[in-house]
């Protein structure tokens, strides 16, 4: 008995480190010989990431590949070794890339949502088996990632589905503390020095604003196969706000359905309770266009968020709670367009609320600009100063 459990431990460990290996290129196929060190000193290391990676249960089946855009028949039968190291915009980069065959609605989800999406539910997982790997080489810059996923949509009555490309860059020391990271603002932090590109174009970091919560990993479908048996599964981290609501859930859904025509709220980022400044937010996450067609400053655009959407939500918010708040405050965490921007990047901005000026601005006993000054305003993750009059000009 003994024998034949040795026997089947072998033949399993033989079988994922053929995965691994399948999925890294061979060091001299690489050009650049600095590239090529680096393929040959970690080789064992890279071979250890795919199995890693072939063992998590994706919701959808991704293939690694060199070549993107393929269909599932065209990526069966391709070269699918396509974890290595490369030069990008003159870093040394460990490069990961692959197809992902997950088919989001163009109507329902925004490309930075959909960016959002692969980028929790392919990429975190994959910087979560890589960088300890080779996150101490110190020649390594950054890791690049490179997801292509496909939208449906439709085009004069016509359903099509085409391939959309997904890129992240995060420098090695943001991919360590993004490792390290024990709450989730830290985990948000880490996330926020990257860049992220869709179809090749740079989508900006608004979709990934600080703290604001990345959506959680949509859940595996009970049926759908991953690309390799579930064996020691790589965990993604815990992105999503663990913290107890203070509110319940019928309250918050209840407030959802009765100010989302007004609010816009993001349908992939229901409410929730986030740790800020050691207290208890609650975050609603907007969506919000303003009557601006030109771009102006991001603070113009910060004051126009508040006066032409946020400000209008308040009294509305706290009147759906019910109660006075039992949390610290609220943290309205808004994507910002403007009107007929379609395609444009947004920007991300965040009103963090304490619950007593809240409740002050309620009473009409403070000023827009009062509660402002006694909150926390954060643009792309930074917090400012925002002076609503002089802004607005």
């Amino acid at each position: 008995m003994r024998r034949t459990r040795n026997s089947i431990a072998a033949v399993c460990f033989a079988t994922f480190a053929g995965a691994g290996f399948a999925q890294v290129l061979s060091p001299p196929e690489i050009q650049d010989l600095d590239m090529r060190a680096l393929q040959e000193k970690h080789l064992t290391e890279l071979k250890n990431v795919g199995v890693a990676i072939s063992a998590h249960r994706f919701p959808y089946r991704l293939y690694f590949s060199r070549a993107l855009d393929l269909n599932e028949q065209q990526q069966q039968r391709q070269d699918q070794r396509a974890i290595r190291f490369d030069k990008f915009r003159n870093q040394t980069v460990l490069e990961i890339t692959a197809n992902y065959y997950a088919s989001y609605s163009a109507e329902l989800m925004q490309k930075e949502e959909r960016a959002l999406r692969t980028m929790q539910d392919v990429m975190v997982p994959i910087l979560q088996a890589a960088v300890p790997a080779v996150g101490q080489e110190e020649k390594l810059q950054a890791f690049a990632l490179e997801i292509s996923h496909h939208v449906r949509k439709k085009v004069l009555g016509v359903s099509t589905e085409n391939a959309e490309n997904v890129g992240f860059i995060l420098p090695r020391l943001s991919a360590r503390l993004l490792i390290a990271a024990t709450t989730p603002g830290e985990q948000q932090a880490a996330l926020m020095q990257g860049m992220l590109f869709v179809a090749g174009g740079n989508a900006g970091v608004v979709a990934v604003s600080k703290p604001q919560p990345l959506p959680p990993p949509a859940e595996a479908p009970s049926v759908a196969p991953s690309v390799a048996p579930v064996v020691a599964p790589v965990v993604a981290p815990s992105v999503a706000p663990n913290v107890a609501p203070a509110a319940s859930q019928e309250t918050l859904d209840r407030l959802v359905r009765e100010l989302d025509k007004d609010a816009h709220f993001v349908a992939y980022a229901p409410p929730a309770f986030i740790e800020f400044h050691k207290g208890k937010y609650l975050e609603l996450s907007i969506t919000t266009t303003l009557r601006e067609t030109e771009p102006g400053s991001q603070y113009r655009v910060a004051a126009l968020a508040f006066d032409e959407h946020v400000a209008h939500l308040i009294r509305p918010v706290l009147a759906s709670l019910k109660t006075r708040p039992d949390f610290d405050g609220i943290d309205f965490s808004a994507s910002v367009r403007l009107a007929g921007g379609a395609g444009t990047s947004a920007e991300a901005v965040e009103f963090i609320f304490p619950t007593a000026a809240l409740l002050c601005y309620e009473q009409y006993d403070c000023t827009g600009q009062q509660l402002i000054n006694q909150s926390f305003v954060l643009i792309n993750g930074e917090r400012v100063s925002l002076d609503l009059q002089s802004a607005e000009r």
